[in-house]
């Protein structure tokens, strides 16, 4: 196991008597609040130096409430030290005024407006959609993608048309990894990985696969094409837990891609682990 301090890029919290999260009846092993004290007792002996909340998809009336929720929660625990929050980027222009609010709030480093559960596979292409997401650009606050494999095409599109805002991909794209496709996610992450303005989270990776049955060598040429794409400098670690919780705890999650990772120097291990955080 890795001997020093990591970032956590990407977790969740919520409490289920404070906010409505409607995405979480389909899911009643995660379904009840999870705490910052049930994500220490989940690290079980990883040492966490910095975290970054991942919003939640509660109600989207309810984004402003979250983003003060978990406000209150740094104050108890300096180690949170960022939060990306939801936002409505598809209003456009009349986005500006809720980004602003958001911005005010030094927590807040990025937005996430998930474009994955839409019924419209070209939602991301919408004009006032690419409109709102370039405004971040002049907020200096990230935009995570989170999509499945499925609407690759399109985002490729989609980012081509956000230069000047620093992207993520979260969860590696969500490939197939369950049913073992690699292709056209191969060819598109590589297209992906080709802005300089485009990273990505190494997360979440078991959640992909057949949850009680994955091996590691299920998820052995996901991470051995996305290193060879993104290299060391645009990989970051992110837990996703609870959600990761599914298929793997967190230690599982640090020690999977470590292995993955075999050969790697300690500097490159750092950058993923700790510094590109």
């Amino acid at each position: 196991m890795i001997d020093f301090p990591i970032i956590d890029t990407h977790l969740h919290l919520w409490d289920t008597g404070r906010l409505s999260y409607p995405w979480l009846t389909d899911i009643p092993q995660i379904n009840r609040t999870f705490s910052l004290e049930d994500y220490n007792k989940a690290c079980k002996g990883i040492e966490v130096e910095k975290m970054i909340f991942m919003q939640c998809e509660c109600l989207p009336s309810q984004y402003r409430e979250e983003v003060a929720w978990v406000s209150g929660l740094a104050e108890k625990d300096p180690r949170l030290e960022g939060i990306v929050a939801w936002a409505p980027l598809e209003k456009g222009e009349a986005a500006r005024p809720e980004i602003e609010v958001l911005k005010a709030n030094p927590l807040v480093k990025g937005l996430r407006r998930i474009s994955q559960y839409e019924a419209d596979p070209e939602f991301c292409l919408r004009p006032d959609f690419i409109k709102g997401v370039n405004l971040l650009a002049d907020y200096g606050l990230t935009f995570d993608i989170c999509i499945s494999h499925v609407q690759n095409k399109n985002v490729i599109r989609f980012i081509e048309q956000c230069p000047g805002v620093k992207m993520i991909i979260d969860h590696i794209g969500k490939p197939d990894i369950k049913n073992h496709i690699l292709h056209p996610w191969k060819d598109e992450i590589k297209e992906m990985s080709e802005f300089d303005n485009v990273y990505c989270k190494l997360s979440s990776l078991a959640t992909e696969a057949d949850h009680n049955n994955w091996t590691i060598d299920d998820l052995r040429p996901y991470v051995e094409h996305l290193l060879e794409c993104f290299g060391t400098g645009r990989l970051v670690f992110a837990s996703d837990w609870p959600v990761s919780s599914l298929a793997a705890d967190i230690p599982t999650c640090v020690s999977t891609i470590e292995e993955l990772m075999e050969g790697a120097t300690m500097d490159d291990l750092r950058k993923v682990f700790n510094q590109n955080g």
